[in-house]
C-alpha cells in the first residue's frame, strides 16, 4: 500500500512538471518586448529545424512545445517558406500561426536557361508587384539575370529584382572567372555561354560544346547553333521550338547559320556551368556535334567525321 501510495505521488509529481513544463513553454519569451524581428524559413526546412532557429533567435521558450504545438493544432506541413515579422511578445500559438498565414516575401525561382520573357512570365505568377512593362526592362538586361532561387517582397519593383539578380551575376562570374585565359570581352563570354547553356545538358559536354564554338569562332566559320534560331523564332507558349529547315533560310542577326561571328546579344540566361564552360573549355580540335536521338552529343573533328557519326547514330 505504500508502495502504490509512493508511485501515485511521483506520478502526480511528473504530471503537475510536465503541465508546468507545457505551460511554461507557451508563454511568450518577453511579453514586454513588442520589437519584431525578421525570421526567414527556408524551403525543405522541417519544423524540427524551424524550432531550433526559433529558440535560436528567442522567440520562444521550448522547442519541444512548439513541435507538439504544431501537431496540436494540425500545422504541419501547412507552414510557409519565406519572411515573417515575429514578437518576443507572441506566444506559441500565435507563432505557429503566423507561420502559416503567408510571408512578407515570395520565393522565386528561375531556371538556368531561360530568357528574359520566360523569367517575366514566372516573375508574374508570383510578386503581385509585376506589371507589363517588366519584360522589356528584363530584355535589356538578358544574359545577366542570375539563374537562381529568391527571396523577393512581395512588393518588389522591377530595379529591385534586376539589381539583384544582377548582383548574383557577377558574383557567381567572378568565380567562374578564376584562373581563366579566356581572351573574349566579357559581353562575348555571356552570349556564348547563353548558347552553351542552351545547346550542352551537364558541365562536361558544356566544356566540350564551348570547345567546338570557340574553335570556329578563332577561324571565322559559322557556329550553326540551333538554339541562336529559337531565340528568333519562339514565341509566348514556344519559346524554344524544333528549328526547321525552312527557319534556316530567316533573315536574323541570330542566324548563325547565315551569319559568322556570335549573334548580338545572350539569348538566354547562362548558370555557372555554362560560365564556367566557356572561361575554361576543354582542349580539342573538335568543330563539329549534333546530339542523337537518345540525348547523347557526339563530336568531330571534320564535316566527314561529323557525317558518319550522323550516319551511325542518327539524328
Amino acid at each position: 500500500m505504500k508502495r502504490l501510495k509512493i508511485t501515485l505521488l511521483i506520478i502526480a509529481v511528473l504530471a503537475i512538471a510536465a503541465f508546468g513544463y507545457w505551460f511554461i513553454g507557451k508563454q511568450p519569451v518577453n511579453v514586454n518586448d513588442k520589437s519584431e524581428k525578421m525570421f526567414v524559413v527556408k524551403q525543405e526546412e522541417n519544423v524540427r529545424d524551424i524550432a531550433s532557429s526559433l529558440k535560436q533567435q528567442g522567440l520562444i521558450r521550448s522547442t519541444l512545445v512548439f513541435f507538439f504545438t504544431i501537431k496540436q493544432l494540425g500545422l504541419d506541413g501547412k507552414i510557409q517558406a519565406g519572411d515573417f515579422r515575429l514578437s518576443p511578445s507572441m506566444d506559441v500559438t500565435q507563432i505557429a500561426q503566423a507561420l502559416t498565414h503567408g510571408s512578407m516575401d515570395v520565393w522565386v525561382t528561375v531556371p538556368e536557361g531561360k530568357r528574359a520573357t520566360e523569367i517575366a512570365e514566372i516573375l508574374k505568377l508570383k510578386l503581385p508587384s509585376y506589371n507589363s512593362s517588366w519584360a522589356d526592362k528584363l530584355t535589356a538586361e538578358e544574359g545577366y539575370l542570375f539563374p537562381d532561387t529568391y527571396l523577393f517582397p512581395t512588393d518588389a519593383d522591377i530595379n529591385l529584382v534586376i539589381t539583384t539578380m544582377e548582383n548574383n551575376f557577377n558574383t557567381k562570374y567572378a568565380q567562374a572567372e578564376a584562373g581563366s585565359i579566356n581572351k573574349l570581352s566579357k559581353q562575348d563570354t555571356v552570349i556564348l555561354a547563353s548558347i552553351v547553356e542552351r545547346e550542352g545538358k551537364n558541365p562536361i559536354e558544356m566544356k566540350q560544346i564551348a570547345s567546338v564554338l570557340e574553335n570556329r569562332l578563332a577561324i571565322g566559320m559559322a557556329l550553326q547553333a540551333d538554339a541562336t534560331m529559337q531565340y528568333a523564332i519562339g514565341k509566348s507558349g514556344r519559346w524554344w521550338p524544333q528549328v526547321t529547315s525552312n527557319d534556316l533560310q530567316l533573315r536574323s542577326a541570330y542566324n548563325t547559320y547565315k551569319n559568322t561571328g556570335l549573334p548580338p546579344t545572350p539569348i538566354a540566361n547562362p548558370g555557372l556551368n555554362a560560365l564556367t564552360a566557356v572561361l575554361h573549355p576543354a582542349n580539342t580540335n573538335y568543330l563539329y556535334y549534333f546530339t542523337d536521338g537518345k540525348g547523347i552529343t557526339h563530336f568531330a573533328k571534320t564535316l566527314e567525321e561529323q557525317n558518319a557519326n550522323i550516319y551511325k547514330f542518327g539524328e
